[in-house]
């Protein structure tokens, strides 16, 4: 069985070179932290994957019509074995990863990880906490219940007010004026075709900048300690990974996800509708601010002001230029500070207690 195994290993790197590989993970180090944020980043990866494979088992049974769409996703709960805790983790893990890749952005930020020559690096990041959003936004829809029809209904609603554009990406998503069966194949496309090719590229560039230029080492005037990459960092990977298949486990065992009622596109809206909590700060921002403010649309006033934030959080390696010399701006990190409390603050608003 040895011999059988030195051959087919001595047989692969013939051919694909995978010494150069193990060679590379022997001689690899990292820096050698005690933060637990620095494990954020490997989180969001291992929730990803954990996605792709509950998806890919998901979209087995999955019928994307307005006839079917429902009663597929009951069939998975009630009848195919183990269906309903492959959607419970599949749906749970979705949040988590959300949660996972903000804690991650907000850790880079503050430990101040896009100094030079990471800057690409930050942007890549951006752009796939942009795409797991989009995710969420574009899988809520599938199961086709009561909640997540008006909910998308009310998210499509809020793009309609985006100058230019907005109609036309209102329409663009629903594939009409209403959310339709339409709108349910157009989400289905974007959730398991489009954005998928989008993010493997992404995640891809991502890896590759990571790996290239290595990871951040903490912002202190002493050189770090080294760890190697392989076997240290991975076995410690591993067993945060283990410690999150534990939590991701226990959360969908004891609080399966539920279904709810088939929706109904004629029925009323029900009392107190809203996106899902990751939009809730946007959606909480557009519900307190006033509709009309020196004759312009408030809400269009949001959007400008959360645009305007966006193309600032995406410059921030170039703004804060002193932290490539170890003195990090201030306002920018007290700025940062503010936005998280502020993102929190509006979140929990409107999750627990707008309508008390």
């Amino acid at each position: 069985m040895t011999r059988i195994l030195k051959y087919l290993v001595s047989w692969a790197d013939e051919r694909f070179q995978l010494s150069d590989l193990t060679d590379f993970a022997r001689k690899k180090t990292v820096p050698m932290h005690h933060s637990i944020w620095y494990y954020f980043g490997g989180i969001t990866l291992f929730l990803f994957i954990i996605q792709v494979a509950t998806g890919i088992l998901l979209l087995m049974y999955y019928r994307p019509t307005e006839a079917a769409a429902y009663e597929s996703v009951q069939y998975i709960i009630s009848e195919v074995p183990f269906g309903w805790l492959v959607r419970s983790i599949h749906s749970w893990s979705a949040n988590l990863l959300i949660g996972a890749a903000a804690i991650h952005m907000f850790s880079v930020f503050f430990l101040k990880a896009y100094r030079k020559p990471r800057e690409i690096t930050w942007i890549t990041g951006l752009v796939m906490l942009g795409l797991f959003m989009a995710f969420g936004f574009t899988g809520y829809l599938l199961p086709w219940n009561q909640l997540s029809f008006f909910a998308t209904k009310v998210g499509t609603e809020m793009l309609s007010v985006i100058p230019v554009v907005g109609e036309a990406l209102m329409r663009m998503l629903r594939g009409g004026e209403h959310v339709t069966g339409a709108t349910l194949t157009r989400m289905f496309g974007f959730h398991i075709a489009l954005l998928p090719g989008i993010t493997t590229v992404a995640i891809g560039a991502h890896l590759f900048l990571v790996q290239r230029q290595g990871m951040s080492p903490p912002l202190t005037d002493r050189p770090p300690r080294q760890m190697p990459f392989f076997p240290n960092f991975i076995l410690r990977d591993l067993m945060v990974w283990t410690i999150v298949l534990g939590v991701l486990g226990t959360l969908s065992l004891y609080f399966p996800w539920e279904l709810g009622m088939e929706a109904d596109p004629i029925a009323s809206a029900p009392v107190g509708i809203e996106p899902e909590w990751y939009f809730l700060w946007m959606f909480q921002l557009l519900r307190i601010f006033p509709s009309s403010v020196l004759g312009l649309d408030g809400r269009l006033l949001v959007f400008g002001c959360i645009g305007l934030l966006g193309f600032v959080w995406i410059l921030i390696p170039w703004l804060d230029r002193g932290a490539n010399e170890g003195r990090p701006s201030r306002f920018l990190q007290y700025a940062g500070l503010l936005i998280m409390i502020a993102v929190s603050i509006l979140t929990i608003w409107a999750k627990f207690f707008h309508h008390s």
